[in-house]
């Protein structure tokens, strides 16, 4: 079931369309996912120096020669006048025969869908693409056995072509009309009706163009779009494609300009609230234009608790105008994780002599306050409140960076049932959708800027999430990079001016909030004294306690650390398969195990909080061992989101609620000699540990730690009572199964929204005879979908599998695997069935409800 402010806020949407489509004029804001074509490559024959942006040879990090490369490398781009001057290109004519490429909806990421290949760039999960240059891939902190591969790299698969149609009305000619980008990635052009209209190299910011000048009115439009993902911004996987949402808007000449409000409130002693929301008015008519602008604030229940009109303006044609309304809150309810209220500023623009509003435009915000005290941390609405945050990559297994708003919700859902409270989008702007759903489900965010130089497009881009961003109210802190060592940049002299032109930029546009940037070394040098928060990565490569002493006035934030890894149901480490233990002992030389970063930063009360790394398992970045590896074991929980151990060490000194987790698993073949380690985290005072009801002994439970005991392994039950206070407060109990005789589906819910867009993420495993879940079950498993839906992805978070995840077969990873299926447009039940040989199959019922969609375009 949707939240209430979600019901409104989508029937606001319906009713914002319906008045558009009766007045002539009014923003329309319509999805434009569904309906598109898609081609891997270029043209045949084709030169593809006519689309040439050089760039500098790596765009992770700055180095100082990057910054004498640039001037030179600028004259060499080509532009959109330039792509419209040389011989046309087939695929973006309107006239081009497209009915033999394949059918798809966005979002779409087409790396996650090509096969692995053991030269391709490991940073990227060894996915069958790229420009074929050389790559080093290994890290250089690799184990005894691992070789240091120097390959010569996979050429091809980084191009793909988009083409959609839409319609557009004549009696919509002389109105404002925009097309919007959330993301893709990377390096795109965007051709409308055979007119290349501009370029947007970012695989990460967000982005619009104006379609007017080029647009059909009374008639069909074609709408191409080309992606170049030959090159990499990160060192982590980041897909290939139109990866998240697409949007067509339409409204009057005279109208709010696109991320055009900025609302900023202000607590009052008589517990009320003073509401400023900056907007700015763009006219894009040919005549200067009068009016007035009414902007009113409602609540989560659509009431209406402040409203005001400005007097009459003015903006000539073609120019903006900004006006900064301020607007008492009564009684106003306080933004926080706990309790995420939300209220909306809406904001009517009406011509002069008007009786009717020419545009409409809603801004979801709350009401809360930040502070960062050198002294002692953070603060949230007035009173401390201790950060327990976590680094979180873009890609879920499955579906690549192409993940679904419902996926995302998921995944949110999942790092607070964890007792995660902050969200740090690393290294990168995230989603929208991933904004909204931490304003809407109460998770704050570290907002984190991806290129870190001051060249015209970075700094683009930088602003670019600034306006976007800044309404949400789970926004607490901007991270103006991460980790900016190339050539010393975050600690010498010369990085010190680029640092400062992007600060300055950053409080323009925002100064309600602080910034901060990670540092992995020359704390107290360089950046540290240009930012607002000094970020702390990693406790091993510097002395925060040095830097507290040295700079008592600025305050700090643990923004980056552990890097213990782990796979999720090992316990005995396997080389050859690059398993690592789910003890989570392991850690680079950087990281710190669990037991020694949380006391660590809990005993230092001025530091505002931990941003633990990582929230779940990506693909690349493979540590300590490489191929068959394909992604990173620093999560604390996989790829799916299924936890590890180390997620339920969190949840028991994160959370509030009780927790005694045991591990490992009692499932053993022959260990009647070796002691297996059997561990507990929990957050009880005390722990007691039997094995068939044989007490191995009673153990007390330091803080922020764990206990353990050596056990010779017998099948039977090992079970492990808490106590607080010497009074019992609950138990755990893991048993040895027997083999596996049915599957089982369980989806995170039954009740689906018939969009076309909703998604249930199901969790596949296997049972014993007496119903338990066998966790060393490792069935292939095969899928068949009935009914108004699809299966759209598959995993099961082994870091070392090479199966696909598109398609209707996934083994069983450890007890587990997950199908991701989405409805489409059409309503009635859906049956997913689940097969394996020698297994009885499983049969889920989930339902798709008839529903009015998110108004889209035709």
């Amino acid at each position: 079931m949707l939240p209430r402010f979600e019901l409104s806020r989508r029937l606001l949407a319906v009713l914002l369309f319906v008045f558009a489509a009766t007045a002539g004029f009014g923003r329309e804001r319509l999805l434009l996912d569904f309906g598109w074509k898609f081609q891997l490559g270029d043209p045949a024959g084709l030169d593809p120096a006519i689309f040439a942006y050089p760039e500098v040879d790596a765009l992770e990090r700055t180095a100082r020669a990057h910054l004498e490369a640039e001037p030179k490398l600028v004259p060499l781009r080509r532009s959109a006048a330039d792509i419209n001057a040389a011989q046309p290109v087939s695929f973006a004519q309107s006239d081009f025969d497209d009915r033999s490429w394949r059918s798809l909806d966005l979002p779409h990421d087409w790396a996650v869908e090509l096969p692995f290949n053991l030269k391709a760039l490991r940073n990227h999960g060894y996915k069958d693409m790229g420009a074929g240059v050389g790559a080093k891939n290994s890290w250089a902190a690799l184990e005894v056995g691992q070789s240091v591969q120097d390959l010569g790299g996979v050429t091809g698969n980084t191009i793909g072509w988009y083409r959609r149609t839409f319609d557009l009305g004549n009696e919509e000619r002389g109105g404002a009309l925009w097309l919007e980008f959330d993301g893709v990635y990377r390096n795109c052009l965007v051709w409308l009706n055979g007119r290349c209209i501009g370029r947007n190299v970012s695989g990460y910011s967000s982005f619009k163009f104006d379609l007017a000048p080029y647009a059909n009115y009374g008639g069909k439009n074609v709408l191409v779009v080309r992606v170049d993902a030959t090159r990499t911004e990160g060192w982590f996987y980041e897909g290939a494609g139109i990866y998240r949402h697409t949007w067509l808007v339409k409204t009057a000449p005279l109208h709010v300009a696109h991320w055009g409000t900025f609302v900023t409130t202000e607590l009052a002693d008589s517990g009320g609230a003073n509401v400023t929301a900056a907007t700015t008015l763009r006219n894009d008519g040919s005549t200067t234009a009068k009016g007035v602008l009414l902007s009113r604030i409602q609540d989560a229940s659509g009431a209406v608790v402040a409203e005001t009109t400005s007097p009459e303006f003015e903006v000539s044609a073609g120019t903006e105008l900004t006006l900064k309304p301020v607007l008492p809150v009564k009684d106003a309810k306080l933004w926080s994780p706990e309790t995420p209220t939300l209220y909306r500023l809406i904001s009517e623009v009406r011509p002069a002599g008007a009786t009717r509003a020419s545009d409409v435009h809603d801004t979801s915000f709350g009401i809360r306050t930040v502070r960062f005290d050198p002294a002692q941390g953070f603060f949230l609405n007035g009173k401390k409140y201790v950060i327990r945050g976590i680094g979180v990559h873009h890609d879920h297994a499955g579906v690549g960076a192409a993940v679904p708003d419902a996926v995302q919700e998921f995944r949110i859902r999942r790092l607070k049932e964890m007792g995660v409270n902050t969200y740090r989008t690393a290294h990168h702007p995230h989603s929208p959708a991933i904004m909204e759903a931490c304003d809407r489900l109460g998770m704050l965010v570290v907002d984190e800027n991806r290129r870190f130089d001051d060249t015209p497009e970075t700094l683009s881009q930088v602003e670019r999430l600034i306006r976007r961003d800044r309404n949400h109210p789970s926004v607490v802190l901007w991270s103006l990079g991460n980790e900016e060592f190339a050539d010393k940049m975050q600690g010498e002299p010369w990085g010190e001016p680029i640092a400062r032109k992007i600060q300055t930029l950053v409080k323009t546009l925002d100064p309600s909030r602080p910034t901060m940037m990670p540092m992995n070394g020359d704390w107290g040098k360089g950046f540290s004294h240009i930012v607002d928060v000094m970020g702390f990565n990693y406790l091993k490569l510097g002395d925060a306690d040095k830097f507290h002493a040295d700079h008592p006035h600025i305050p700090a934030i643990s923004s980056e650390e552990s890097s213990a890894v782990s796979t999720r149901g090992i316990y005995i480490e396997d080389r050859v398969r690059a398993y690592v233990p789910a003890y989570a002992n392991k850690v680079p030389p950087w990281g710190s195990a669990n037991d020694a970063w949380f006391p660590y930063y809990e005993a230092r009360p001025w530091v505002a909080g931990v941003l633990l790394w990582a929230a779940f398992d990506w693909r690349g970045e493979q540590w300590p061992y490489d191929w068959p590896a394909v992604n990173c074991q620093f999560g604390v929980l996989d790829t799916c989101g299924f936890p590890k151990d180390s997620f339920y060490f969190c949840q028991a000194w994160w959370s509030e609620k009780p927790v005694l987790h045991l591990l490992p698993h009692w499932n053993w073949a022959v260990r009647d000699k070796e002691p297996i380690m059997v561990r507990a985290y929990t957050n009880h005072d005390e722990v007691e540990l039997f094995l068939n009801d044989q007490s191995q002994g009673r153990r007390a439970v330091p803080r922020g730690g764990y206990v353990e005991w050596p056990v010779i392994y017998q099948a039977g039950v090992l079970r492990a009572e808490g106590y607080r206070g010497g009074k019992s407060a609950g138990s755990a109990r893991v048993e040895t199964t027997g083999p596996a005789q049915t599957l089982t589906l369980i989806s995170d819910r039954g009740e689906l929204r018939a969009d076309g867009e909703d998604c249930a993420i199901v969790t596949v495993s296997a049972l014993d005879a007496e119903g338990r879940i066998v966790p060393t079950a490792m069935d292939a498993v095969e899928f068949e979908i009935k009914g108004p839906g699809k299966i759209i992805g598959v995993g099961n978070g082994d870091p070392s599998s090479h199966e696909s995840d598109k398609g209707s077969r996934r083994s069983l990873f450890n007890g587990y695997a997950q199908v991701i299926v989405q409805t489409t447009k059409g309503g009635g039940p859906i049956t997913l069935i689940a097969r394996a040989p020698e297994r009885n199959p499983a049969t889920l019922q989930l339902n798709a409800a008839a529903v009015v969609p998110r108004p889209a375009a035709r």
